[in-house]
C-alpha cells in the first residue's frame, strides 16, 4: 500500500522538545507554570488580544465564556451551523437553546442575513438571544464587521470561534478579537498543536482571570480547598504550553506553507470544470488552516464529491467531507434554524483536501493527478 498522505498532520519546528525538557530539567511537570504564562504572553503578543487563558481545548474555552457572560438554563445562543459540534455543544451544557444560523455563499460562514432575521423572530416571540458564536471555517475569515455591527444593535455579546482560523485576519485585525471573548484551538489536526487545548482571549482582563479561576476549579482564596462557586478541569498543563512555545514560532512558516498548498491546488485543477474555491474577501487573510474545494456534478460529467473522496481514500489519501450542518445533525434537528439551505448544498457537495504544512511536492501531486484521473 501507498504511504498514507494524512488531511492535516502535526508538524514539529524543533524547539518544542527544548522547551518540554526545560518543564523536566525544572520538574515544572505541574498543570501550571512558567511555559503556561509564557505561552500566554506569546498568544497575546500574536494575536493582539490583550489577555490570555491557556485552557485544556477550545471546547471548554467556549463553555466558560458561556458561563462568564451568564448564559443559563432556558436561554437561547445563535450559533453558526455550519461548523463543528464543538462549537454548538457547550451550549447545551449550560441547558440553553441553540438556535442555528445559515451561512452565506462568499466565506461559507454566518450570514448576517440570516443572523438579523434570527435575532429579529427570536425577540418577538419574547426569547432575547444571550450570545452570537460565528466560526471562522477551515481559517477563512467570516463577515465580522457585519455581524459585530448587528450584535451591537441589539446589544447581544459575540463569542468568536476562531478555532481554525489562529493568524487569520480582517484589514490586519486577528480573527479572534472582533468579538467580546474569543476562543482558540491547538487540537492535534489545527495549524500549530500543543496535542490537546485551546485558548480564552478578551481584552477585558476580568474575563480573563475569571476564566482561570473557573478553570482551576474555582478555588478560593484560602489555605484550605474551598469553593463558592462551581469549578471545572480546564487549565492547560505546563507540558501542553512548552509545545505550545515552539509551535508558536514557527506559525508564520506553518500558515505559509499552507497558502502554498492552496495556490498549488488551485493552478492545478483550475481547468476542472466544475471544481470551485474560496476566494478571500477584499481585506480578508486565511491562514488556509484547511484547503476545501466544491464539487458541482452538472459540470463534471456527474461525477461528485463522494466520488473523487472515495477514489482519493483508495490511493491512501485522506480527505473529509465539509462540516455537516448542526441543524441536520440527529442531536440537534429539532432546534430553530434560519437560513436557505446554503450550509446543506455545501456539505453535499463540498471536500476538504490534503492541507499539511508538512506535505511534500510528491504527496500534493499524487493527490493532484487522483482529481484529475476522476473528473
Amino acid at each position: 500500500m501507498k504511504e498514507k498522505i494524512w488531511l492535516s498532520s502535526p508538524h514539529m519546528g524543533g524547539n518544542e522538545q527544548l522547551y518540554v525538557q526545560q518543564a523536566f530539567d525544572t520538574n515544572w511537570i505541574a498543570p501550571l507554570g512558567p511555559h503556561v504564562d509564557g505561552f500566554e504572553k506569546d498568544l497575546s503578543a500574536f494575536t493582539g488580544a490583550g489577555h490570555v487563558a491557556a485552557l485544556s481545548s477550545g471546547t471548554s474555552a467556549i463553555h466558560l465564556a458561556l458561563i462568564m457572560l451568564g448564559v443559563q438554563a432556558g436561554d437561547e445562543v445563535i450559533c453558526q451551523s455550519f461548523t463543528f459540534s464543538a462549537s454548538a455543544n457547550p451550549i447545551v451544557y449550560q441547558g440553553a437553546t441553540p438556535v442555528f444560523v445559515d451561512s452565506e455563499k462568499e466565506t461559507w460562514n454566518m450570514s448576517p442575513e440570516h443572523l438579523l432575521a434570527a435575532i429579529k423572530d427570536r425577540i418577538s416571540k419574547g426569547k432575547k438571544p444571550k450570545a452570537i458564536i460565528p466560526v471562522h471555517l477551515y481559517g477563512m475569515p467570516g463577515r465580522m464587521e457585519e455581524i459585530m455591527e448587528i450584535a451591537n444593535r441589539f446589544e447581544i455579546p459575540v463569542i468568536e470561534d476562531a478555532a481554525e482560523a489562529l493568524g487569520s485576519t480582517i484589514n490586519g485585525k486577528a480573527c479572534g478579537t472582533f468579538g467580546e471573548i474569543g476562543i482558540l484551538s491547538f487540537n492535534g489536526n489545527k495549524i500549530i498543536t500543543t496535542s490537546g487545548g485551546g485558548a480564552l482571549i478578551s481584552d477585558k482582563e476580568t474575563y480573563v482571570s475569571k476564566a482561570r479561576f473557573l478553570a482551576t476549579q474555582a478555588r478560593d482564596a484560602a489555605p484550605h480547598y474551598q469553593h463558592s462557586s462551581i469549578g471545572y478541569n480546564y487549565r492547560m498543563s505546563n507540558v501542553c504550553a512548552a509545545i505550545g512555545r515552539g509551535q508558536l514560532e514557527v506559525l508564520p512558516q506553518r500558515i505559509a506553507q499552507r497558502r502554498a498548498n492552496y495556490d498549488y491546488y488551485t493552478e492545478a485543477l483550475k481547468n476542472i470544470s466544475g471544481i470551485a474555491f474560496t476566494d478571500e474577501p477584499q481585506g480578508s487573510f486565511s491562514n488556509r488552516w484547511l484547503t476545501a474545494i466544491t464539487v458541482d456534478p452538472a459540470l463534471t460529467g456527474g461525477k461528485t464529491r463522494e466520488d473523487i473522496r472515495l477514489a482519493l481514500e483508495e490511493e491512501n489519501i485522506e480527505s473529509r467531507p465539509l462540516w455537516k450542518p448542526m441543524h441536520l445533525q440527529p442531536i440537534f434537528k429539532d432546534y430553530p434554524f434560519y437560513g436557505d439551505g446554503t450550509a446543506a448544498l455545501l456539505f453535499e457537495n463540498g471536500l476538504c483536501l490534503p492541507s499539511g504544512s508538512n506535505l511534500m511536492q510528491a504527496d500534493l501531486l499524487r493527490v493532484v493527478n487522483k482529481i484529475q484521473e476522476v473528473c
